[in-house]
């Protein structure tokens, strides 16, 4: 399964990024929402994993944008908890917070 995992963190994105690997996930990476978005068009992931909290465009923008092009499952990874972050995110299209 190929797991497209965007964050700004790179440590996080780094630790993470090798949970699943060892995992057998086929993961690629992504630090901002452009280059996010031109990586999920370019290598059709499975599914998206996605820091709400990201230069340039953030996840919540990211993840309307993934909904209006296509239908790959996209959980929100992020410290943001508090509830209008969580119905915000499933009335962009989230599938998992």
């Amino acid at each position: 399964m190929k797991v497209l995992l965007v964050d700004d963190d790179t440590d996080l994105l780094d630790v993470t990024a090798y949970a699943l690997r060892r995992e057998g996930f086929n993961v690629l990476t992504a630090t901002d929402g452009p280059h996010a978005l031109r990586r999920w068009q370019a290598d059709h992931p499975d599914v998206v994993v996605l820091d709400v909290g990201l230069p340039r465009m953030n996840g919540f923008d990211v993840c309307h944008r993934l909904r209006e092009s296509g239908s790959t499952p996209v959980i929100l990874l992020t410290a943001l908890g508090k509830e209008e972050d969580i119905v915000q995110g499933f009335k962009l299209g989230a599938d998992d917070y």
